[in-house]
């Protein structure tokens, strides 16, 4: 392994972590890459409540260069901001601490970071999920796949320290691992930043999962609020963001009601046609998502049950966005920059 990058293209990469057992994996991989060595290894522990040490050991030769922040539990953006505000390089590189460097990543990464022009900001890791051999993708699996083309995603970004400091960093009040780099990457674009995609590549396994994990999703769909709040509705496009279901979600949603609401009151002609809308829509979506997985019983179970759960539960958490988020809207004449964690919105 050569020693670490000099001058412009010294570098510390920041790792958030919630203590899950794959941080070590991700340490290992990152002390076995060849190339220039990260001046220090920022690991920054969120966990609420410290739940026994860290895997720190599995960074090998680069333990000496790791160091440790705690925030508490304040999410992810919370945690990658108290990383790059402690470091003294040109370059912050995060990465999660579910992702494993290829072997040669730290030569790309010199490579990656020689080649950025003095007007780009950040340069973005190509990122690979590998999938079952065997038989087709879960839901699941898919959705993680969707890394592979996702713009800008923290998994394994570098950003110039400057431009980090320019725009504030991270927004906090993203708690979730959701649109928080997307946040991140139209802010600096925005200050006048390029951001390019690096040849570097990091592998990023599917996590385990139960059948409930795309309920739980769903409580992104307010933070898609907060991103209309700050950057306009155009945002999907100029973040190469998917649209999502929402519309569809809401239709689906308001028949069930409208069914509901009529069959109570007892205009039965209308409640049927509004619970034949509702289930057209339902069919719909779980077919959707059916069709391209596995097809086992226990995978077509969980697509019709969740497929009934998500459109509510999308509806329920945007409404909780347009509530807590009514007020955020971009401050005059600081474009780009979020307020100061803990200020007003």
């Amino acid at each position: 392994m050569t020693d670490t990058a000099s001058g412009a293209l010294a570098h510390s990469v920041v790792i958030p972590t919630i203590g899950r057992p794959c941080l070590a994996d991700c340490l290992r991989a990152l002390a076995a890459a060849d190339g220039p060595r990260p001046e220090e290894v920022v690991v920054v522990d969120d966990r609420p409540e410290p739940g026994g040490p860290l895997p720190l050991a599995a960074a090998g030769t680069l333990r000496g260069r790791v160091r440790t922040l705690r925030t508490g539990g304040r999410g992810p953006a919370a945690a990658r901001n108290a990383g790059w505000r402690t470091v003294g390089t040109p370059w912050t590189v995060f990465l999660d601490d579910d992702v494993q460097v290829l072997p040669d990543w730290s030569r790309l990464l010199a490579h990656d970071l020689a080649a950025a022009g003095p007007a780009t900001g950040g340069v973005q890791g190509r990122l690979t999920v590998p999938l079952p051999r065997d038989r087709r993708p879960t839901d699941w699996e898919r959705g993680t796949a969707g890394l592979e083309g996702a713009a800008w995603a923290t998994a394994d970004m570098a950003y110039r320290t400057a431009a980090l400091t320019q725009v504030r960093g991270f927004d906090e009040r993203f708690r979730r691992a959701f649109r928080e780099d997307a946040d991140l990457a139209l802010r600096v674009r925005d200050a006048g930043w390029r951001l390019r995609r690096g040849r570097r590549t990091t592998r990023h396994p599917v996590r385990p999962a139960d059948r409930w994990v795309s309920v739980r999703a769903q409580r992104g769909n307010a933070d898609d609020v907060l991103m209309t709040r700050l950057h306009g509705r155009d945002w999907w496009q100029r973040a190469q963001a998917p649209r999502g279901r929402s519309a569809r979600h809401t239709l689906v949603t308001a028949a069930a009601l409208t069914a509901l609401g009529c069959a109570l009151t007892g205009r039965r002609r209308a409640a049927g046609a509004a619970a034949a809308v509702w289930a057209g829509g339902t069919a719909e979506f779980a077919l959707a998502r059916i069709r391209p997985g596995p097809r086992t019983a226990p995978e077509i179970a969980t697509m019709l049950v969740t497929s009934v759960l998500i459109p509510p539960l999308a509806v329920h958490h945007r409404l909780t966005g347009l509530l807590r988020h009514h007020r955020a809207v971009p401050l005059p004449g600081t474009r780009g920059v979020p307020p100061a964690a803990g200020g007003a919105p």
